[in-house]
């Protein structure tokens, strides 16, 4: 049934069917989305600053924080820089752009970053 029809009926439906398919489907995918939207605002609330989230991150892989926006391509420093991306821009919710100024990277190394493999210490940062 067309959803025009449907909704005339006073009966209401997610999305038209021909389009997205069931209403199943539409309510699955935005409780998913509501469900990361929750996760990202918990976590945003720990913390605000993200020269705060860089030195928790550098203590705890214990490198030194200006080693961390230093542009370094040292092995170590690297896959400390890729983590704060990924927790920064993928959990937090930061813009890539402002990670980029505050690394002194480009906005494209931090996508790159944030949105590959997820590390394994990245449990400990979420």
């Amino acid at each position: 049934m067309l959803s025009s029809t449907l909704r005339r009926k006073g009966v209401g439906v997610c999305s038209d069917d021909r389009v997205l398919g069931g209403s199943d489907f539409v309510e699955r995918m935005l409780a998913e989305a509501d469900e990361k939207e929750k996760e990202r605002l918990r976590l945003s609330g720990k913390v605000r600053d993200l020269g705060k989230l860089a030195r928790r991150i550098s203590k705890g892989e214990e490198i030194e924080g200006s080693a961390l926006r230093s542009g370094r391509r040292q092995g170590e420093i690297s896959r400390v820089r890729r983590l704060l991306c990924q927790v920064a821009v993928g959990k937090v919710g930061y813009p890539a752009a402002k990670v980029a100024r505050f690394l002194g990277v480009t906005t494209s190394a931090v996508v790159r970053a944030a949105y590959s493999e997820d590390l394994p210490e990245m449990g400990k940062y979420s």
